[in-house]
């Protein structure tokens, strides 16, 4: 009997690379550096050994208050690959925000860097995410964790434009999902892609967009740490030649003009989430960029987007159909089910909607119901399937924000 294939992630993902052939090609490119799908799965496996000598264990959390680079992707596959939960934060949240993330998920270890450390002092180990890298050639390869798919393998801050963020827990298998619901069906993702995401990593969107469908695909992606100046993006996208763009409406908003043609000569398709992206914003958009603006929704409790339009199909003023497995619903405030054409709340039900949110049972409850998830957000659903988008039920102004 053939041995099972592994169900950590860690091991999923290179695995991946390996069926691909994409071990020797190029997966990160971080400023001048460039990272192969092979030292990224080594690095990975050092970490681990890292973490591990600070006494993480299966079942424990790691903090990674990093920005996008390869210590976030080290950090994160390394926690996964000794069975404990990644839980990734904005590194420029306010100290208070960081030492409520650390009580709220009880971490064992924070990685971070030198400037973030300071809340975490006294509290729990803080490994140095600056001198990471140079620790690691002397550190052995760590064994993977025997871990179930449906254990769990991360957890993500919602943004908090509810209210308190809460870390929302996923599994070992979920981000497979994503891939054959997502990167698959709507961008046809391949090995000669080149993604950049503006969305960070320690947000769903970004997660999935620069870390799992890159490592999955067997491409590659652009990471860039800093602060997202149109100008900035429009030269890497020149410099690296990116083929999928994603980003949110304000920032194609503010993209359009500020560069040539030319540099997005190279984009085949640009993905937009988060807010609404209106038809006029689209037909400007994809006259700029000269490809396909695709809309569509996710959240952090689902992991990624549900709901898509696609390179096959797009109508502007929706946020696409439903992606199989996801399954969606319309209701009214008494929960009842509501026709095609009906607004009300859209609710969405498939197997990478969360585990729970972490240690906030009361919250769960008000969002997962009989295997349905409550998104917050109005939606009419037309009859053949599009949908369209029309706002939050529960929005908060976050001003400044």
């Amino acid at each position: 009997m053939p041995p099972a294939e592994p169900a950590n992630l860690a091991a999923v993902l290179e695995a991946a690379a390996a069926r691909s052939s994409a071990k020797g090609r190029p997966a990160f490119l971080v400023g001048d550096r460039v990272f192969t799908h092979a030292e990224v799965h080594e690095g990975a496996a050092r970490t681990a050994t890292v973490l591990a000598e600070h006494g993480v264990r299966r079942g424990d959390r790691v903090l990674l208050v990093l920005p996008d680079g390869i210590e976030f992707v080290w950090t994160f596959l390394g926690a996964v690959r000794v069975g404990a939960v990644a839980v990734p934060a904005n590194p420029r949240l306010t100290a208070d925000d960081h030492r409520e993330m650390l009580e709220g998920t009880g971490a064992r270890v924070v990685v971070a860097e030198t400037a973030a450390a300071e809340p975490f002092a006294g509290r729990a180990a803080v490994i140095d995410a600056e001198t990471l890298e140079t620790t690691l050639a002397r550190r052995p390869l760590h064994p993977v964790a025997d871990v179930g798919p449906g254990d769990p393998a991360y957890a993500q801050f919602t943004s908090g434009t509810t209210g308190r963020p809460k870390a929302a827990v996923h599994r070992h298998g979920d981000p497979l999902v994503y891939f054959a619901a997502f990167a698959r069906p709507a961008l046809d993702i391949g090995p000669a892609d080149v993604s950049f995401s503006v969305s960070k990593m320690f947000f769903a969107y970004g997660l999935g967009n620069s870390l799992f469908f890159t490592l999955l695909a067997g491409c590659r992606a652009v990471l860039h740490p800093g602060p997202p100046r149109p100008e900035d993006l429009a030269a890497l996208v020149r410099r690296h030649r990116a083929t999928l763009l994603f980003g949110v409406p304000t920032l194609y908003a503010r993209l359009i003009g500020c560069a040539d043609r030319g540099s997005w000569a190279s984009v085949r398709a640009a993905v937009s989430a988060g807010e609404t992206l209106t038809p006029a914003l689209a037909q400007r958009a994809r006259e700029a960029f000269g490809c396909p603006i695709l809309d569509g929704l996710g959240s952090t409790e689902v992991g990624q987007t549900f709901v898509s339009n696609t390179l096959a199909e797009q109508r502007d003023g929706t946020i696409g159909r439903v992606l199989p497995p996801y399954e969606l619903a319309v209701r009214g405030p008494a929960g009842e089910d509501l026709g095609p054409g009906e607004p009300g709340t859209l609710w969405v039900r498939g197997p990478t909607v969360l585990l729970e949110y972490l240690g906030r049972p009361e919250a769960t409850a008000a969002v997962k119901v009989g295997g349905w998830l409550c998104t917050g957000d109005r939606a009419v659903i037309e009859p053949d399937g599009f949908v369209r988008h029309q706002g939050r039920v529960d929005d908060m102004e976050i001003v400044g924000g």
